[in-house]
């Protein structure tokens, strides 16, 4: 099975002062490595969703092969941005049986957890596969069709964690330490990009 795929990348930047989703980052941007890691899914259907900084952003985009669906709601917080995802997607793929919801500010993200993640749902048949950090269940996320309903009654701030917190008896975790680092300010950034991590490779499936 080949889930779709909706990275969210509509939000305004304000801590960091400038659009996090084209700081430089592995040759390339933070959203491209996401849309990259996403990519080494093989046959999964990419929907980048943009918002604030969206023309521009979406210049960036023009040569990956990806669909691009524009958030005009996305003051109004980051559910708005997963249902208008996962609307687009399901417009174009109505079959779409699994959704994974990924975010373009947490920069150690790889194909290879990813899979993890797809490969968890095969095997234990779970409708919701999460990445566990810390004390959190939260993106990237996989969630089977049964929980779409749920995803596109999100409202406000609500976003992934709130519908696996919802529905936690039906959800697993993956381990995913590296997911504890994202990119929300100008510190944030510079110790990402002084770091060893900020090399120009992407992890394999």
């Amino acid at each position: 099975m080949s889930p779709g795929i909706v990275i969210l990348a509509a939000g305004e930047s304000a801590r960091m002062g400038a659009p996090k989703q084209s700081l430089p980052y592995r040759g390339g941007t933070l959203l491209l490595h996401a849309v990259e890691s996403a990519r080494l899914l093989s046959g999964a259907p990419i929907t980048v969703v943009l918002g604030a900084h969206a023309a521009p952003i979406r210049a960036e985009l023009a040569d990956c092969p990806v669909a691009i669906t524009e958030n005009s709601d996305w003051r109004s917080g980051l559910g708005s941005s997963l249902r208008a995802g996962l609307q687009a997607l399901l417009a174009a793929q109505p079959a779409t049986e699994a959704v994974i919801f990924l975010v373009c500010d947490q920069p150690l993200i790889s194909a290879r957890h990813l899979n993890a993640l797809l490969t968890e749902h095969e095997r234990t048949g779970r409708p919701i596969v999460a990445s566990e950090y810390g004390d959190t269940l939260g993106v990237p996320a996989l969630f089977a069709r049964a929980l779409f309903p749920a995803l596109l009654a999100l409202a406000g701030s609500e976003g992934a964690r709130q519908v696996i917190q919802d529905h936690r008896d039906q959800a697993i975790g993956i381990p995913f330490a590296d997911g504890a680092v994202d990119i929300d300010t100008p510190a944030d950034y510079a110790r990402l990009v002084s770091s060893r991590h900020d090399v120009p490779t992407l992890a394999p499936v």
